[in-house]
């Protein structure tokens, strides 16, 4: 798989400076980390669940969460985990076609499938996990792993030791992606010792952990607030608050920290807007983008963006999702821009390792190579599985293509 693998080869050839690389459900884990971008999540009750997964993969989703949790009933919880064995064997037993574009096929494990996304299973309680991957049989081949809901060190051991006994009993790695939602962490009398009972245990199981996701749906629920279309999880203080904790004590970039994705955007569709669009008319003014700007705008999409932006500005990569129509947005604004990969080039040229000040190459920055050599080091991670944006390309470019693709 790849991002915008879903577009045609010639497309992407003049979008991209720089094309995003092919990667599988086996490539290395911080690979993964980096490229598992909109993450959409699925009720696994849907009775026509395998059909979905190929079709939302052929539209350029290349993460999906197949939900057992709060988005189904206690009531229909057995019924969701036979359902998921089912599709799981019907997803086996349809294969995958052949791409048309020899470059998205890459060499893999003959058991797995390049045309599915990474899919991984959202449980309730740690004994669903060895339970599914005995009743998937071999069609666990599938999965790549599990999302945790609610994880504290206490909570969160049980669901980590389950997980361990699931791959050696089924001899494939099986990743773990804790949701942070709980009001322990929520509430600043607890957070210090949460985060830091959170920070040991992930680290414990270090190479299990795929990516930390925070569920501030829970977070705001706690005190009874739901931001409008409006307003960003940035705008609710205490749920910035939160995030920020979150990122000094588990996002740190000295090989201590994890990949943190952003937020859910709960928006899809139109409605009466109380303020001012967000989304700014200049990059839409060359005319052809304007119908673009417009359909965003009615969609509640504009808000999604600057949320994507200010996720990215606070160390967040990659965004929970749960419609369709928030896929393309948040890969587009993941692409490095031309720029972002000048600079890190010039940062990270061995000549430059001991430091220095230099003028970037768009001549409107300095960039200083110790400081900014973390920064320059995430970009070219993410231009790896993203790509790099050619120079007269911006993201209403990549937007239109990812929407037509």
């Amino acid at each position: 798989m790849r991002h915008f693998g879903h577009i045609p080869a010639a497309t992407r050839s003049g979008l991209f400076h720089q094309e995003p690389a092919a990667f599988t459900a086996d490539s290395p884990a911080p690979t993964l980390a980096t490229a598992l971008g909109a993450t959409l999540y699925s009720p696994a009750t849907r009775p026509r669940l395998a059909a979905d997964v190929r079709k939302q993969a052929a539209r350029g989703v290349v993460s999906m969460v197949l939900c057992l949790e709060d988005s189904i009933s206690d009531s229909e919880v057995e019924a969701g985990e036979a359902n998921l064995v089912h599709q799981f064997a019907e997803l086996a037993a349809g294969g995958g076609e052949a791409s048309d574009d020899p470059d998205t096929a890459p060499d893999s494990d003959p058991g797995t499938d390049p045309d599915l996304p990474l899919l991984f299973i959202r449980v309730r309680e740690p004994r669903q996990i060895t339970d599914l991957v005995a009743r998937l049989g071999e069609t666990v081949r599938l999965l790549s792993g599990f999302v945790l809901p609610k994880f504290t060190e206490s909570r969160g051991r049980a669901f980590l030791e389950a997980l361990d006994v699931a791959e050696r009993a089924c001899g494939r790695r099986l990743f773990a992606m804790p949701v942070l939602e709980s009001p322990e962490l929520l509430h600043l009398e607890t957070r210090a010792e949460t985060l830091a009972g959170i920070a040991a245990l992930t680290d414990k199981y270090r190479e299990r952990i795929l990516a930390l996701r925070l569920g501030v749906t829970d977070f705001c629920s706690n005190y009874g607030l739901r931001r409008s279309p409006d307003m960003t999880a940035y705008d609710v203080q205490i749920v910035a608050a939160v995030i920020g904790d979150v990122v000094n004590v588990l996002g740190r970039s000295d090989g201590t920290g994890f990949t943190i994705t952003g937020p859910v955007w709960e928006y899809f569709r139109t409605g009466e807007r109380m303020f001012k669009p967000q989304l700014r008319r200049s990059p839409f003014l060359e005319g052809r983008a304007e119908d673009l700007r417009t359909a965003l705008i009615e969609h509640d999409i504009d808000g999604l963006l600057r949320e994507i932006e200010l996720d990215r500005a606070n160390g967040l990569l990659g965004k929970t999702c749960i419609h369709p129509t928030h896929v393309v947005p948040v890969h587009a604004l993941s692409v490095v821009t031309h720029e972002e990969f000048s600079d890190a080039q010039d940062i990270l040229r061995p000549e430059r390792g001991g430091g220095g000040v230099l003028r970037s190459a768009y001549t409107n920055k300095m960039n200083e190579v110790k400081p900014h050599r973390a920064w320059a080091e995430r970009i070219l991670r993410r231009a790896e599985v993203f790509g790099v944006a050619r120079e007269d390309v911006g993201f209403v470019e990549l937007l239109t293509a990812g929407l037509a693709g």
